[in-house]
């Protein structure tokens, strides 16, 4: 007599979140708290800065975005070496989470009238505009997962020395790089192409010049990188020695093995 057999189904959607849920858990009880905070930071400085055109010319734009946005691809590197791709991940999205929630009490509070005095310019700030808030968003999802992937993916190549400084070296410089480029130019074709010639009167980015800020950009966080990537060097190493994070990345370990 012949049995059928049965494969093991996969892991609902309600099971799946359940376990993202005590990983992240996990993670963020394990991951220093000044690493998640300078990254939440900077997350909601970006979406602030972005408002703001530093420079336009015709090859060139820049917004205020690139004063800060070295310091998410930074941490996001740290946090990729010392805890893996899928942890970094999961602070990119709590970040994404938090700007959001950022965004919508800033807007709360620029649409309350108030009689004190003239607060038109600060909520013209507070409240944002929807289209900037979607395309950074979008783009920093987009550009944060293939930094984490591409940062994790470089330092497995380096098998001799995958904890030197050559090897932190070379995924850093290479992930911010592309991870930065992308992220300048999927915000600006989505903000600057997209929706700025409709609801800012015909002003818009050519898509010239949206590469040409990516690039430009790109190359000047990946500079930024490169003189604050000592910092991230050591903070790695101490890390490492420190043990920090045992508790997440011992369980990390056991699900590679399982």
């Amino acid at each position: 007599m012949i049995h059928a057999t049965t494969r093991p189904s996969s892991p609902s959607l309600a099971a799946w979140l359940r376990r993202e849920r005590e990983e992240t858990a996990l993670l963020l009880r394990c991951i220093p708290a000044t690493a998640v905070t300078l990254f939440v930071v900077s997350v909601i400085c970006m979406n602030l800065l972005a408002n703001k055109t530093l420079v336009q010319t015709e090859y060139l734009a820049l917004d205020g975005g690139i004063l800060i946005s070295w310091l998410s691809f930074l941490c996001m590197d740290i946090i990729t070496k010392h805890f893996g791709p899928r942890a970094s991940n999961r602070i990119v999205v709590l970040a994404a989470l938090v700007n959001l929630f950022v965004c919508a009490v800033f807007y709360i509070a620029s649409v309350i009238p108030s009689n004190a005095g003239d607060y038109t310019a600060l909520n013209g700030i507070l409240g944002g505009t929807w289209f900037i808030l979607l395309g950074s968003t979008v783009a920093f999802l987009v550009s944060a997962a293939l930094n984490n992937a591409l940062n994790w993916a470089i330092g497995r190549a380096f098998r001799r020395d995958p904890d030197g400084r050559a090897a932190f070296a070379a995924r850093t410089y290479i992930s911010t790089f592309a991870g930065q480029f992308v992220d300048n130019f999927l915000f600006a074709v989505i903000v600057f192409v997209g929706f700025a010639p409709i609801y800012w009167d015909g002003f818009h980015w050519t898509v010239l010049q949206c590469a040409t800020c990516a690039l430009t950009g790109a190359v000047a966080e990946a500079v930024m990188e490169i003189v604050f990537s000592p910092f991230g060097y050591r903070t790695v190493k101490r890390w490492k020695a420190l043990g920090v994070g045992r508790e997440y990345l011992g369980r990390a370990r056991e699900e590679e093995a399982a």
